[in-house]
């Protein structure tokens, strides 16, 4: 309780907007990162190594987390820059990221494709397209949630179909949500930070058609193979009774796209209204924006059938946790990009050096493979935050003389968090829904085997053909 207390009589200061400074990254060591590795870490191994004691606490380890960045700062660089970058922060960032993967959460939630499909090959490539199409509207977590089901479903019947799980991961839970800020947190963050929305649609889309189609075609390949084993085999009885397919809870669909009309409209209206928080400048577009979105949501949870989420199997527990750590992490991540603005003359001016030529040039193709290896060990969307700031942290730059650097962290932020179970949130999701229903999902490492074998070579031909 001390702890919380601590944090929220920082947060509750009246900050004037003169009197707050910037923290001084050019002097702040890599003791600094340490709160920031931390919560990354617990988030990392805590569900795979104490999952039970991470199950009831890990709200209270990211608190922690939290006031040991907060505490020390305001003690270090004084309570008014404390506060101000802080709240610039939650404000800015953190509330209308929740918001929207809450609204996306909920939504899609309602949703619910109902009936049975027998998962020949070309029925289970069908539905990967369609999953993967849908992930960059309504999120890689909606997707997840939308399709998992009717995907288990149309597989339960044939003797080996993990793959099917694992090939679902690496599309709709990942590279199917690269075309647009709706489809996976980094990119939100990117359009938070002032991308524009159709930015990735534009930029990424020749990228992601590549990636996804080589996953695509050995997905067919290798299923075809093993869908051919079965034939000579006794039929194993379809668990779920042949009805035809429908989609209910439709009412939900026009509630999407409002969302995306919100987003659409705070990325092109600009009244050039604000109001001041603590000397956090709020504008008028991005609160309505927000608001919106929530209201939205609601109606969802009015007009949704109860019994459409039950068979979704659908809980607030998700993104409870997200929401969690997701405040420990917008709140750790403060003093690592103080640091990297400072570039060449900040302590992480060693991982700078990584990224640029000898000419003083972003060097793309390491872009993607760092901001890649990081996502699929750590939460892809701050990572991208991190290498967003590393690139220079202006996206009207980035978005333009940049385009190739800002492409190739978007790629590898939201690509290569397929490659583990915790590279992004809903991988993790899936395959808990897969092993409930019964799925033989492989462990940990053989993910990452599977991954290894078709993720990494199709990843360094789309880094050769573009970011190279």
């Amino acid at each position: 309780m001390a702890l919380i207390a601590g944090i929220a009589a920082i947060l509750s200061l009246t900050v004037p907007a003169s009197a707050a400074e910037a923290l001084p990254g050019a002097t702040m060591s890599l003791w600094w990162a340490l709160p920031f590795a931390g919560i990354l870490l617990c988030i990392a191994t805590g569900p795979l190594l104490y999952p039970h004691f991470w199950e009831h606490h890990y709200g209270k380890i990211a608190l922690l987390w939290a006031a040991l960045v907060v505490l020390p700062m305001a003690v270090m660089f004084g309570i008014e820059a404390t506060a101000e970058a802080t709240l610039h922060t939650l404000l800015l960032e953190y509330v209308s990221f929740i918001i929207l993967l809450f609204a996306l959460f909920t939504i899609s939630g309602g949703i619910l494709v109902a009936g049975n499909i027998h998962g020949t090959p070309l029925t289970n490539v069908l539905l990967l397209v369609i999953g993967s199409l849908l992930a960059s509207v309504v999120g890689t977590t909606g997707a997840s949630m939308i399709m998992i089901r009717p995907m288990i479903r149309a597989n339960d019947n044939r003797r080996v179909n993990a793959h099917v799980i694992i090939f679902f991961i690496f599309l709709v839970s990942n590279i199917g949500g690269s075309l647009t800020p709706l489809g996976d947190p980094p990119l939100f963050i990117g359009f938070l930070r002032g991308v524009d929305f159709f930015w990735t649609t534009t930029h990424l889309f020749w990228e992601m058609l590549l990636a996804g189609g080589i996953v695509l075609a050995v997905f067919f390949v290798l299923d075809s193979y093993l869908h051919s084993l079965e034939g000579g085999l006794p039929k194993v009885k379809d668990p779920t009774p042949d009805k035809k397919v429908r989609l209910r809870g439709l009412a939900n669909v026009p509630l999407l796209v409002g969302v995306i009309v919100a987003i659409l409209i705070s990325g092109v209206w600009r009244p050039g209204v604000a109001f001041t928080v603590a000397g956090v400048s709020v504008e008028w577009q991005n609160l309505l924006r927000d608001i919106a979105i929530l209201a939205l949501a609601g109606v969802s949870l009015l007009v949704s059938r109860e019994e459409y989420r039950k068979a979704n199997g659908f809980n607030w527990a998700p993104i409870a946790e997200v929401a969690k750590l997701f405040f420990g992490i917008f709140i750790c991540i403060i003093p690592v990009i103080a640091i990297l603005r400072a570039g060449s003359d900040g302590a992480l001016a060693p991982l700078v050096s990584l990224v640029t030529g000898a000419d003083g040039q972003p060097n793309n193709l390491a872009y993607f493979w760092l901001t890649g290896i990081l996502s699929s060990l750590l939460d892809n969307a701050p990572t991208y935050l991190v290498f967003f700031e590393m690139a220079g942290g202006d996206p009207q730059h980035l978005m333009t003389e940049l385009a190739g650097t800002l492409a190739a962290i978007s790629a590898g932020a939201v690509f290569m968090g397929a490659n583990t179970y915790i590279g992004n949130a809903p991988n993790f999701m899936v395959y808990a829904i897969a092993r409930q229903s019964g799925v033989n999902m492989p462990s940990f490492f053989g993910y990452m085997l599977w991954s290894g074998v078709v993720l990494i070579p199709t990843f360094v031909i789309v880094g050769f053909v573009f970011f190279s």
